[in-house]
């Protein structure tokens, strides 16, 4: 299906439980929170050598930094899909922002620094994934010296200071946690343990609107229309504005059959849904797969033009030029993606873009 969007919020930031063992559990259950925050004790004999070994807050803070970041240190390196205990953090050097915070915060708390993470409450990134369009949000670590806060982001990679203040509870944070892997468990296709970890979340925190939005899809994938409404309606209580699960619930109804409820909510949902450039983006993408280019067209050039440097939107719009054989306009948008996109898309982009020419010329 074409109607699925989730926003997957990537935070976290953990409880006080340093000093916690491991435990092992099933791979197929959710890990104990005392698990997702130990620190392994490998870690933690190298942060006290190389970051306890002053007195003064804020050199333990500039050491800490180097500690993550630089050569010589972790060296922690990005990676979308990490949502990754401390171990596993500590183990691969792979985290993502919500595994970074969480690292941040803990290894702050080890040093006596107070720390807490934060959500920003907007969308940083997008990407679609098969039938599925993920929004993430962003999180980052602030740490507390005197009277003064430093902010650490993996996007930045070094020390700042706070821009916004968005602080986040600890039980909060566990619940992004486990609904973050219940995600990406669902993205994997693994459903049935994408339920188990997605039920961990909502245990933890019943008030963030996108969790309930994320366990409606999941409903959704495993069959169950009728959970699915219930999730989107408490997430719709949660937060009234939450575009994702408007589109949801439009495309739930849609889905049944049922068109004056989805219209109803079309129109409940007034200028937040014509505003989304993402909606447009998957309205497009339903009538292309049903073989409505023309009205994929309409979809595809309104999500650009509330959204211009998105290089996804462009190669779409050309996809559907394409099939319309209105080949010079498919060249000029494949030209804008190419632009538009990173170093990774581009020779694809290009790739494609030969091929057009020798079919045009």
């Amino acid at each position: 299906m074409l109607n699925l969007l989730f926003a997957a919020a990537l935070a976290l930031q953990p409880l006080a439980v340093a000093d916690a063992m491991p435990v092992q559990v099933s791979p197929l259950a959710p890990p104990p929170p005392e698990q997702v925050l130990a620190i392994p004790d490998e870690l933690r004999e190298s942060f006290r050598r190389e970051v306890l070994n002053t007195k003064s807050s804020e050199q333990r803070l500039y050491k800490l930094v180097e500690f993550m970041l630089k050569p010589g240190g972790l060296e922690l390196k990005y990676k979308p899909d990490s949502t990754n205990t401390i171990a596993e953090s500590y183990r691969t050097r792979q985290v993502n922002c919500m595994a970074f915070t969480m690292m941040a915060v803990v290894l702050a708390r080890e040093a006596g620094l107070p720390a807490y993470a934060q959500q920003i409450d907007r969308i940083m990134a997008w990407d679609l994934s098969g039938d599925v369009v993920t929004q993430s949000l962003h999180a980052n670590a602030m740490v507390i010296v005197g009277e003064r806060k430093y902010m650490l982001d993996i996007a930045v990679g070094n020390l700042t200071l706070p821009v916004v203040d968005y602080r986040i509870s600890d039980e909060h944070l566990l619940a992004l946690f486990y609904g973050n892997r219940a995600m990406e468990l669902l993205g994997a296709g693994q459903l049935a343990q994408a339920l188990t970890w997605q039920n961990e979340a909502l245990r933890h925190d019943q008030r963030d609107a996108t969790l309930w939005n994320n366990a409606g899809v999941l409903r959704q994938r495993l069959g169950d229309s009728a959970g699915a409404e219930r999730m989107y309606l408490t997430a719709v209580e949660r937060n009234p504005r939450l575009t994702s699960t408007l589109s949801n619930l439009v495309a739930l109804y849609r889905e049944r059959g049922d068109l004056r409820q989805a219209n109803d909510w079309q129109r409940r949902s007034g200028t937040a849904l014509r505003k989304d450039p993402y909606y447009q983006f998957i309205q497009g993408r339903r009538d292309e797969v049903a073989g409505d280019y023309q009205g994929a067209v309409g979809y595809y050039r309104r999500a650009i033009s509330l959204n211009k440097q998105e290089h996804l939107f462009h190669y779409y719009l050309a996809r559907s030029y394409v099939q319309m054989g209105r080949l010079r306009d498919a060249e000029i948008e494949l030209s804008i993606a190419g632009r538009l996109s990173g170093t990774a898309d581009q020779q694809r982009y290009q790739s494609k873009l030969d091929v057009l020419r020798r079919f045009a010329y």
